[in-house]
């Protein structure tokens, strides 16, 4: 029995797509991968109803048993963030239609996961993905390995901010609810 996991690095312009199937000794399989593109002049409605839609069709056409996201953060490029929280949220649209839960995961532990170094370059991390799905070459561009990357976290047992208990998880996953709870905790203070 294996488990089918759909991993997305959520992006406007390029959104990595990697789906694995992980079997119960942690043995990674590659099923798809693929980058979805949109053009930077195309309106963003049109932007986010396309890459929905690849998003959508890989769902239906693998059926994975779920689906984990790069957590969104705070970059300098204001713009940049926009776009990845909105392809976030069309991503975990599609798959709660499908009722399936979304796993987020921090890059530090999607890093951690997969090459053992929260601080892995983008090249090492790609290095790992392919040594893991047994590929003669890197997954190209860097989206496409980072979407594996991200799914092999998950599958591995890193259930994400989403879908693990309070107690549980990794310690960066831990850590990010606790600054959580912090934030909300003084927004609701009188």
């Amino acid at each position: 029995m294996s488990l089918r996991v759909l991993g997305i690095d959520p992006g406007l312009t390029r959104c990595g797509v990697g789906i694995v199937d992980v079997d119960a000794r942690r043995r990674g399989r590659l099923v798809h991968v693929d980058v979805l593109r949109t053009p930077p002049d195309l309106a963003i409605e049109r932007r986010l109803l396309a890459i929905g839609e690849g998003i959508a069709a890989l769902l239906d056409e693998h059926r994975p048993d779920r689906v984990a996201l790069e957590r969104v953060f705070a970059q300098h490029n204001v713009r940049s963030v926009m776009g990845v929280a909105q392809i976030s949220g069309v991503a975990m649209h599609e798959s709660a239609r499908r009722g399936l839960a979304v796993a987020l995961h921090t890059p530090s532990e999607v890093k951690a996961a997969v090459t053992g170094y929260g601080s892995a370059d983008k090249a090492q991390v790609a290095s790992m993905v392919a040594r893991i799905l047994g590929l003669t070459e890197a997954p190209r561009p860097a989206d496409a390995a980072d979407a594996l990357a991200i799914a092999l976290c998950n599958a591995w047992g890193g259930g994400g901010a989403s879908v693990v208990s309070a107690e549980g998880g990794t310690p960066a996953q831990r850590a990010w609810r606790a600054a959580e709870k912090s934030a909300g905790a003084r927004r609701l203070a009188p």
